[in-house]
């Protein structure tokens, strides 16, 4: 899960700051990392490992101010973290010889790697709202606008699930419609939203270059273990 922007012009013309440019970075990998954990947990769907590799720890990070630098000069991105390993050319031939209960299984499955992969740029979305003293809503963003917060990969990634889903594009659509409203309501949760902001932190303070799936979850238990309150999604 990789934080990509639309173009290089995004940054040219709103030049970011680097330690804007961690941050940011390290809120939208938070984001997918506790979508991956918590929201997986949630759903009481099987763990998944993943990792979080930092390119360069924040100390040592150089990116000019004004730069209009993309990608490769961002400082973490999240490795794993699916429960779909290999895309079918179709779920309905993929399942065609499951069970009633398998089918359901493997479509919840489908389902959280999507809105684990859009709970990054969200996540993004939702610090700048906050940042700049905005409200947030689902009517206020909508998944196009997620390119605009790091997250032109996430959604290339998720329409290459949603071609899996079907061919129909309204159905895909409607589809699309409901894992966005889903990971929404993740990120916008208030326990969930302190598991990412804790997690960012720690993104933020290493030293290291990978934070190992354990540590990560480590900490987001940690950020709320003595009022520890069931995840709503």
């Amino acid at each position: 899960m990789n934080r990509s922007h639309l173009s290089p012009l995004a940054n040219i013309f709103n030049p970011l700051t680097r330690q804007e440019l961690n941050l940011r970075t390290a809120i939208h990998e938070a984001g997918h990392a506790a979508a991956i954990y918590l929201g997986n947990k949630h759903k009481q769907l099987p763990p998944v490992f993943f990792r979080i590799y930092i390119n360069e720890p924040a100390s040592r990070l150089q990116v000019p101010a004004n730069s209009g630098k993309r990608q490769g000069n961002c400082m973490a991105e999240v490795e794993g973290g699916r429960l779909i390993h290999t895309l079918p050319s179709s779920i309905d031939m993929a399942t065609r010889d499951f069970s009633s209960a398998q089918k359901q299984a493997y479509e919840c499955a489908f389902d959280a790697d999507i809105v684990n992969m859009l709970a990054g740029p969200l996540a993004e979305a939702k610090y700048i709202a906050q940042r700049d003293d905005e409200l947030i809503n689902p009517g206020l963003v909508n998944p196009d606008s997620l390119h605009f917060y790091g997250g032109s990969s996430d959604l290339e990634a998720t329409n290459e699930y949603l071609a899996c889903f079907t061919a129909d594009r309204e159905l895909r659509q409607k589809k699309m419609a409901e894992l966005f409203l889903a990971a929404f309501n993740f990120v916008n949760n208030s326990w969930n939203w302190l598991a990412i902001n804790a997690l960012a932190d720690y993104i933020l303070m290493q030293s290291k270059n990978i934070i190992e799936c354990e540590e990560a979850i480590a900490v987001i238990n940690a950020r709320f273990a003595a009022y520890w309150s069931p995840v709503k999604i």
